[in-house]
């Protein structure tokens, strides 16, 4: 007679075996004075920074208005694109920031 272990435990050998043998291969990872990226960041950065950052606070507002304008009033309509201005603007540079001081 075979026994099978319960669902819970099937679940948990689940995650656990994977888990073990990717600790097990893994590598350290350093990270250096590498510039590989330097380019799309910096470009991204000013996308964001400039006139891809209004056109996407732009469109967030738009759509906010269409919400407002179906008769479906939600506060979330005003407050996402507050938002996502918010972030565009201010936030790309704290994420800049944050990551250049940590690495």
């Amino acid at each position: 007679m075979t026994q099978t272990l319960p669902k819970t435990r099937r679940r948990i050998a689940d995650y656990i075996i994977p888990a073990c043998v990717a600790l097990a291969y893994a590598g350290a990872a350093y990270a250096g004075a590498d510039t590989t990226f330097d380019p799309a960041l910096a470009k991204f950065t000013d996308f964001l920074e400039g006139s891809g950052g209004k056109i996407i606070t732009v469109l967030s507002l738009a759509a906010g208005l269409i919400g407002l304008a179906s008769g479906r009033f939600s506060l979330g309509q005003i407050a996402v694109p507050v938002g996502v201005g918010i972030g565009v603007g201010t936030g790309v540079p704290i994420v800049t920031s944050v990551v250049t001081a940590v690495v």
